[in-house]
């Protein structure tokens, strides 16, 4: 919104001398959002000049200027040369003398042209940024307006701030002179002179025809009918300058003034040719198949939630949005119908964007304009077509008005202090609710307080505060607490660090989740963050059988892509992708993980409820809120691909195999705390035999391996890349309630290495779980450092050594120990497996 700060002061009685700059500050402190402040580069001299002479000098280019004396004010007669004809001797003008500087920056110097030296020139309306005044020349003042010498600058308001102001959905009466001039006289402590304060001359009834087939859309109607309309009739100046500097175009003196009533007051009017209505106007919804033609000659297919403007014809205009052009204002309209509505926020704000169409009139109505202003701005758009157009008013008047009037509110008169912790007292809580237009009484006795008020329980002076018509923003007690709160000054309120309450500090899980991230960045990982979300391709790409849980996927309504429009349930084609992007940039040997949410859906799940926005959802609502979402554990996913260790003059690279994507996990797991089995499967998109699943307490917690070749293939990464995911949320809940220490023994370790040949279908984990079983409390560590198969242990067989070492906190163990400690573990494996120790 676009304010003139000399209209603003027409209703505000600013201090003298104050800039537009000074009082953009006040008002941004009051709580609105004051972009900039366009200042005039306009300097003088400007006057008043009237006409001597004028000599008509035809020109060989064929065109015929006049060398022209004037009178402004000086001893001697100033020359200029003018190219516009539009004046006489005698008139009045204005102009520019060398020196000045005219709006954009065009400086007025003495130049020889047409065989003269103009000291000047005669100004136009379009060069003094008044707009085009539809004479097509100079400016030419009425006689007696002012004398030779004036300043004209100062007559004709051309120096002028101009505030642009972005006015936020909740203060949609800002989108008008009166609703500024009202924060201004608030901020200032001014008086207000309201522009809305009129003489309602019609009658109340008798009007126009108006019928309202929808109350909902439609809760006031108002017509008034003005005849003798003169079509010639301009806009003054002043009337085009204010619309112009608040941003609109002057067109016809019938549409400026619904225009100039519209900024003024923030009531959006229309206009209509009497002789172009065919019978009563009505107010309905749209019927299938209508169409409408608008005043921007676009013929638009209309919806049933359409609220539409009709007479017999049909539509004559999409209220609140555009009217018709079967029924416009032309320059040979004498008789206006002025209709001033309002029309139901949601209405309008749905029908604007159904048609891509956003009207000045959309844009307030959408936001909330005053319901009980209609009949007051009719009033005023007749009183100045009567005045500026020469019309008369007839004083029949139909008014249709069903709107509800505010609902009233009790509160604790403390309600602002209570909220911003600031000494407010009562009594400027209520002075500042009294500024911006409430009504504001004791309570009834009795009352209750709305059940917003904080510490209702607690004894406290309680008002009753009924909002005014134009701020349908003001509901419940915060809203006024809001407002108190603004007017006192957000930079008054104290800034006051709240304690934190003692705690435990971070919970296990993120302690735990912190140990991974610490153990993956150590073992050389960077950690990526990608989109959550996946199509079938993706699936596709992995080589996910047609029943793969991980294509059962949450489809998103509304999806960023729609090659991807579903949430992930695994990350590695996220994953995959990153490494691919990396790869083609040159990065080959990488070692990526991230951590993320993947959302498994329920298969009993039903659709969520929508809660009333009223108050807070009931516990069974919250509950059916959280049965209707997915499942989302937390899971962890790595990539690694090219070299493990790089080519050097040290010797040969080593390249990564699925071996490190397996280690990598364990890292993970022992991070949390756990020691997972492991277990050979065949699982998209590994490759098959060389990839481990990972399991802890008998529950599947991740696979690891080497990926397929046509995986690598497809996402374009380096033959023989491994990767690894993991549901980080369940190795967390497996992991030990806490950490057990365990003394360091100064005692010698007793290293014994055993060779066992089992059946080929054994897995290691299991012949592992066995020794350390039979090993008992002795057993300070084991690990597998061989396989071997061949022809020297048979076909089906194959061999496993593992080194085990003993070790006791409290002495050293003798040979006899070691040796039954190691018997007993061997022991296991022949009773479980079948198990040969292989010696030498």
């Amino acid at each position: 919104m676009r304010v003139p700060l000399s209209w603003l002061r027409e209703y505000v009685e600013l201090p003298a001398g104050v800039t537009g700059r000074q009082v953009a500050e006040k008002l941004i402190r009051a709580g609105l959002e004051v972009e900039t402040v366009d200042e005039s580069d306009l300097t003088g001299p400007l006057v008043v000049g009237k006409v001597l002479t004028l000599e008509n000098e035809p020109q060989k280019n064929g065109k015929t200027i006049r060398w022209v004396s004037l009178d402004i004010g000086a001893d001697e007669p100033q020359w200029v040369v003018c190219g516009a004809h539009n004046f006489e001797v005698g008139d009045l003008v204005v102009v520019v003398l060398p020196g000045a500087v005219l709006p954009g920056g065009f400086a007025i110097s003495a130049r020889k042209t047409y065989g003269h030296v103009s000291n000047g020139m005669i100004c136009s309306s379009t060069e003094l940024g008044l707009g085009d005044d539809g004479s097509n020349g100079i400016v030419v003042l009425e006689p007696g307006e002012a004398t030779p010498g004036d300043d004209a600058i100062e007559l004709l308001g051309l120096r002028d701030d101009t505030l642009d102001i972005a006015v936020t959905p909740d203060r949609g009466y800002c989108l008008s002179i009166r609703g500024v001039a009202r924060e201004a006289a608030t901020a200032y402590g001014v008086p207000l002179t309201d522009p809305a304060a009129l003489k309602l001359t019609g009658a109340g009834e008798g009007g126009y025809a108006v019928r309202v087939d929808d109350a909902e859309g439609c809760g006031v109607f108002v017509t008034r009918t003005v005849t003798g309309i003169d079509p010639k009739a301009l806009s003054p100046r002043w009337l085009q300058r204010r619309l112009i500097a608040a941003g609109m175009r002057p067109i016809s003196i019938g549409v400026d003034v619904t225009n100039y009533v519209m900024l003024e007051l923030g009531q959006p009017i229309h206009g209509y040719d009497k002789d172009r209505l065919s019978g009563a106007i009505v107010v309905r919804r749209a019927s299938a198949g209508e169409k409408l033609m608008t005043l921007d000659d676009q013929t638009r297919e209309l919806d049933p939630e359409d609220l539409l403007i009709t007479d017999d014809s049909g539509p004559i205009g999409i209220a609140g949005v555009m009217g018709g052009a079967s029924t416009e204002i032309s320059a040979s309209t004498t008789t206006v119908v002025i209709e001033a509505a309002h029309f139901d926020p949601i209405v309008i704000a749905r029908a604007s964007r159904r048609h891509k169409l956003s009207s000045e009139a959309s844009r307030r109505f959408e936001r909330g304009v005053d319901p009980a202003l209609p009949r007051y701005a009719a009033q005023r758009v007749a009183d100045l077509l009567a005045e500026l157009a020469g019309g008369t008013i007839e004083p029949d008047e139909t008014v249709v008005d069903t709107q509800a009037l505010p609902e009233p509110v009790t509160l604790r008169a403390d309600h602002a202090t209570l909220v911003a912790g600031a000494p407010i007292s009562a009594e400027e809580s209520v002075r500042h609710l009294e500024s911006v237009g409430c009504t504001v009484v004791p309570a009834a006795a009795g009352a209750e307080p709305a059940p917003l008020a904080v510490g209702a329980s607690v004894a406290a002076d309680l008002i009753t505060v009924t909002p005014p018509t134009w701020r349908p923003d003001l509901r419940d007690p915060n809203d006024f607490a809001e407002e108190v709160i603004r007017l006192y000054g957000y930079d008054n309120v104290p800034s006051i660090l709240p304690a934190a309450p003692g705690g435990q500090g971070l919970t296990v899980s993120q302690r735990r989740r912190r140990r991974v991230a610490t153990a993956l960045v150590g073992a050389g990982f960077t950690e990526v963050v990608a989109y959550p979300f996946t199509g079938e391709a993706d699936f596709d790409a992995l080589g996910l059988p047609a029943d793969d849980p991980r294509r059962t996927t949450v489809k998103l309504v509304n999806p960023l892509s729609d090659e991807e429009p579903s949430l992930q349930t695994t990350l590695l084609p996220t994953l995959l992708r990153t490494a691919e992007r990396n790869v083609g940039r040159g990065a080959g040997d990488l070692a990526i993980y991230q951590t993320s949410l993947v959302f498994k859906p329920r298969p009993d799940a039903k659709t969520a409820p929508l809660p009333s926005v009223a108050g807070r959802p009931s516990d069974e609502e919250i509950a059916a809120l959280d049965a209707a979402l997915p499942e989302q554990p937390l899971h962890l996913g790595a990539v690694l691909t090219g070299s493990r260790v790089p080519a050097g003059w040290w010797g040969k690279g080593q390249p990564v195999t699925w071996a490190e994507a397996v280690q990598v996990a364990r890292t993970v797991a022992a991070a949390v705390g756990v020691e997972p089995v492991l277990r050979n499967v065949e699982l998209a998109p590994w490759h098959p035999g060389r990839c481990a699943e990972l399991s802890v307490g008998g529950k599947v917690v991740g696979h690891a391996g080497e990926l397929h070749p046509k995986v690598c293939q497809a996402f374009g990464l380096p033959a023989r890349s491994s990767a690894l995911e993991l549901d980080l949320d369940a190795l967390i809940e497996a992991g030990p309630e806490s950490v057990t220490a365990h003394p360091f023994s100064s005692y010698p370790v007793a290293k014994e290495d055993v060779a066992l040949i089992v059946a080929a279908d054994v897995s290691a984990a299991d012949v592992e779980a066995a020794l350390v079983e039979g090993a008992g409390e002795l057993l300070e560590s084991i690990r597998l450092f061989d396989l071997y198969t061949g022809e020297q242990i048979g076909e089906g067989k194959k061999s496993l050594a593992f080194a085990l070492r003993f070790r006791a906190p409290d002495r050293t163990l003798t040979e006899t120990e070691v040796a039954e400690a190691r018997q007993a573990a061997v022991q296991v494996t022949v009773d479980r497996f079948g198990a040969v120790q292989r010696v030498g």
